[in-house]
C-alpha cells in the first residue's frame, strides 16, 4: 500500500470535484477511475463541459489524470466510491454500480486500506452488501481494512456551497478507523467533519435530508392544487409565512421534482423499510404528489386552452427548458421530460428550447422559438427565461403562459393582458 495515494471511483458531478479538491492540497497522489471512456478522455483533455466554476477552474489548473484502467486502484491507501445510485423504472433501488465498484476494489484490497462510500445508499448497504464483497479475500472489515460512509453533499449550480465548504458526516465500522477517515477529510475540506457512532447512522443522514425536502415540497405542491381552486396565490402566502422567525422553512411548488437525489433517495428508504416489515406510507404519499405535478401542469394548460377554444391540433406549444434545475445542464429525473412525453402522447405540436441542450432544440434561439409558438410552458427556471416580459410575449402573439417554476412576473404579465397561470398562483 502506498501511503497518501487516493483513488476515486466514479468521476461524475460528485467524484470529479472531490478528486480535484484533494489533489489541490498537494498532500496526496490522486487518481481517478471511470468506465466511461468518453468522460475520461474529456477530463484528460480538459475539454469536459462544466457549469460549476469551482470544478472548472480546478480541472483547468491541476494536472489530474483519469483512467479507464482499473489497475489505477493498485496500492491506494484511500479508495472512495462515487458511483451513481439510481432506481429502476419500478422505483426499486439499483445497486449494481455499488456492487460493481466493490468487486473492482476486491481485486486490489490490501490490509490497512480505507474504503469510503460517498454514493447515496439506504441504511444497511455498507454492511450488508459492500462489506461481504470486500471480505471475500479473507480480510476483515474494521480490523484489516476500514469501511466508511461519508454521504456526498453537492448542490449543482450553487455559487456559495461546494464540495470544499459543506459540512460532512462520517460513520465507519470501527471508532478508531472513523477518526482516521475523519481526519483525512479534515485535511482537504473546510467544512465541519462530524463523526457518527455507526456507519448506518451516516447512511441515514443523506436519506433523511432529501426525504425531508421531498415531503415539504409535496406539502406545498398539494397546497398549490388546493389554492388554485380557492384563487389564492400560494407563493404570496409562503413568502408571508416566511417572516415568522422560527419553526417555518419555505418550500415552493413547481411542475415537479427532478435531479438525482430528491426524487430517488426516498425510494431507497421506502424499500429498505419494506424489507424489514415497515410501511413508509407518508414518504410514498409525498412521492405520489410530486410525481403528479408534471401531469397537473398539463391539466392547467388544458383548462386555459379550453377557455380560449384552442386545441393541440391548432396550437404550437413551446416547452422552455429540459433540465431539472435552472442554469445547469442536467436531465436526470427532470419533470420537463415527463411533460414533453405527455404532450407528445397527445399529439401536440411541440417545439423545444433549452440553452444548455442545443442539440435538442427545435430552433437555435429563444427569440426564434417564441416567434413560432402560440403557447409557452416554462419548465426550467433558466435565467434567460426569467427575463421574459409581456412586451416580448405580446410581440410574438403568445396566447397562454404556463409558468411551471413560478419564475415570471405574474402581475406584470396579467396587467398587460397576458393569459398566465403558475403552479398555485
Amino acid at each position: 500500500m502506498q501511503k497518501n495515494k487516493v483513488t476515486i471511483i466514479g468521476l461524475g458531478y460528485v467524484g470529479l470535484p472531490l478528486a480535484l479538491t484533494i489533489l489541490e492540497t498537494k498532500k496526496y497522489e490522486v487518481t481517478g477511475f471511470d468506465i466511461n471512456e468518453e468522460l475520461v478522455k474529456k477530463i484528460n483533455e480538459k475539454s469536459l463541459k462544466l457549469e460549476d466554476k469551482y470544478t472548472k477552474n480546478l480541472l483547468k489548473n491541476l494536472n489530474f489524470k483519469a483512467s479507464t484502467n482499473k489497475d489505477t486502484l493498485k496500492n491506494s491507501e484511500y479508495i472512495i466510491i462515487c458511483v451513481p445510485t439510481p432506481v429502476y423504472e419500478n422505483k426499486l433501488p439499483n445497486l449494481n454500480p455499488i456492487i460493481s465498484a466493490s468487486k473492482t476494489i476486491l481485486e486490489y484490497l490490501e490490509s490497512g486500506q480505507k474504503i469510503i462510500v460517498e454514493s447515496t445508499i439506504n441504511p444497511g448497504v455498507s454492511e450488508e452488501i459492500v462489506l461481504p464483497i470486500l471480505e471475500e479475500n479473507g480480510l476483515k472489515g474494521g480490523k484489516d481494512f476500514e469501511l466508511s460512509h461519508c454521504p456526498e453533499r453537492i448542490n449543482p449550480g450553487d455559487k456559495k456551497w461546494n464540495v470544499k465548504n459543506i459540512a460532512r458526516n462520517i460513520g465507519s465500522l470501527s471508532i478508531e478507523g472513523n477518526k482516521i477517515v475523519a481526519d483525512f477529510y479534515r485535511s482537504f475540506l473546510d467544512g465541519e467533519i462530524n463523526e457518527l457512532t455507526t456507519i448506518k447512522a451516516a447512511e441515514a443522514t443523506k436519506i433523511i435530508e432529501n426525504t425531508f425536502r421531498d415531503i415539504n415540497i409535496a406539502y406545498v405542491n398539494e397546497l398549490a392544487k388546493s389554492f388554485d381552486k380557492m384563487d389564492i396565490d400560494l407563493t404570496e402566502v409562503i413568502k408571508a409565512a416566511s417572516n415568522k422567525p422560527f419553526a417555518f422553512i419555505a418550500h415552493f411548488p413547481s411542475c415537479g421534482v427532478g435531479g438525482h437525489c430528491i426524487p430517488v433517495d426516498p425510494y431507497y428508504l421506502i424499500n429498505k423499510a419494506k424489507s424489514i416489515g415497515f410501511d413508509h406510507s407518508f414518504l410514498k404519499k409525498a412521492r405520489e404528489v410530486n410525481n403528479s405535478m408534471p401531469h397537473y401542469t398539463i391539466e392547467l394548460l388544458e383548462e386555459k386552452m379550453e377557455k380560449q377554444q384552442l386545441s393541440f391540433d391548432n396550437s404550437t406549444i413551446a416547452l422552455l427548458g429540459l433540465s431539472y434545475k435552472g442554469d445547469v445542464a442536467d436531465l436526470r429525473e427532470s419533470p420537463s421530460l415527463i411533460i414533453k412525453s405527455s404532450l407528445e402522447q397527445k399529439n401536440a405540436n411541440l417545439i423545444i428550447f433549452d440553452p444548455y441542450f442545443p442539440e435538442k432544440n427545435t430552433y437555435k434561439s429563444l427569440s426564434e422559438t417564441l416567434k413560432n409558438a402560440d403557447i409557452i410552458i416554462v419548465a426550467t427556471d433558466h435565467q434567460e427565461f426569467k427575463n421574459l416580459n409581456s412586451k416580448e410575449l405580446k410581440n410574438n402573439n403568445i396566447k397562454i403562459v404556463i409558468d411551471g417554476k413560478n419564475c415570471l412576473n405574474k402581475n406584470e404579465l396579467i396587467s398587460n393582458n397576458i393569459t398566465y397561470k403558475g403552479i398555485g398562483r
